[in-house]
């Protein structure tokens, strides 16, 4: 029930609904049309960069399970998007696997490898665990780089294109595709944390020690959350394998699990919808400064040589200034705006 003091629940089931109050339906059907309307009112680059995005929110959803529902650190993002593509690329191109079956896979292999990886994060805290995470990143890297049998010695893998993928519509066809996918996931994520494991995840970053005090198996929470986070993450890897048809080892380095780490500081740890307004920030954020530059350009040369430093500049920036105005993110902002309204004109 919703009152002017916030939303209370008289029962438990009324307390597990996904939407509580008639504006929240309302905003959902305004996102709805919203996506179902705006791929034809795009062209075929923001069409691209709208694909990419739904690739991201994926990833983004994954990591935040691991770092703001569990409290545990993960530079190893990069590590496991390649895991997912490169598992999924190889059995379908060269075992004949069906795709959905072959993104089935390459999602529980991806878990299963998170989960071996996590098992470190049972003795280790914080930058400690951080660092353990890098180190799976780089043996990861170092895997796909080095193990010619992956690539058949070519350094890549080329994907064949969908069979019913058209050249002409071949962004639109994938935003279909990729939409239903996404929005699958993001509500999978939201429905984990309705359940007792995903409330285990909370205690566990909340206070470990007070966590097994009432009975959480700390063990099966860190582990699960590990192999729950990187199963997501396999599936973005995976999805990004047959939009891009190509997979090669640049596409998942370092910086790579730093951009998603940014995803979800600047979009809210601890928030499945924190990390959809972080994935739309971070991916939208280059492809403006590169059309601002573009068009900057024109007036400022040395603007355009510049334009990959400024762009690194202003990412770092960005970051920083969500630290130090608004740490909880985009989803605290938009909290803010909608009590904002809600109890306009009245400051508390």
């Amino acid at each position: 029930m919703a009152t002017a003091t916030g939303i209370h629940h008289r029962t438990y089931r009324a307390e597990l609904r996904l939407r509580h109050t008639k504006a929240e339906w309302f905003r959902l059907a305004l996102v709805i049309v919203l996506l179902l309307v705006v791929p034809y009112a795009l062209n075929t680059y923001w069409l691209g960069i709208a694909n990419s995005i739904l690739i991201a929110v994926v990833g983004a959803v994954g990591l935040n399970i691991l770092v703001g529902f569990t409290g545990q650190i993960s530079l190893g993002q990069g590590g496991f998007l390649a895991v997912g593509a490169y598992t999924s690329a190889i059995l379908s191109t060269r075992l004949g696997l069906p795709v959905p079956l072959a993104i089935i896979v390459a999602i529980l292999v991806t878990a299963a490898i998170g989960a071996l990886f996590g098992l470190p994060a049972l003795r280790l805290k914080g930058l400690y665990l951080a660092i353990a995470t890098l180190a799976s990143q780089e043996i990861i890297m170092f895997v796909v780089r080095r193990w010619g049998f992956l690539t058949e010695d070519k350094g890549y893998i080329e994907v064949p294109r969908l069979p019913f993928i058209e050249r002409e519509t071949f962004e639109l066809q994938w935003y279909w595709i990729l939409l239903p996918i996404t929005f699958v996931a993001v509500l999978m994520a939201r429905n984990v944390f309705r359940t007792s494991l995903g409330r285990s995840f909370m205690a566990v970053r909340d206070q470990d020690i007070a966590a097994e005090a009432i009975g959480v198996n700390i063990t099966r929470a860190k582990v699960t959350a590990f192999a729950l986070s990187s199963g997501f993450v396999g599936l973005s890897g995976a999805l990004s394998a047959y939009y891009t048809e190509t997979v090669t080892w640049e596409r998942f380095t370092l910086d790579v699990s730093v951009l998603y780490l940014a995803m979800i500081i600047v979009g809210g740890l601890g928030s499945i919808a924190g990390s959809v307004y972080g994935a739309i920030f971070m991916m939208l954020l280059p492809a403006l400064l590169t059309e601002l530059g573009e068009k900057a350009g024109d007036s400022i040369p040395f603007i355009t040589d510049q334009l990959p430093a400024i762009k690194n500049a202003i990412f770092g920036l960005a970051i920083i200034a969500f630290l130090l105005i608004e740490p909880r993110g985009l989803d605290r902002i938009w909290t803010r705006i909608k009590d904002y309204v809600r109890f306009w004109p009245f400051r508390y």
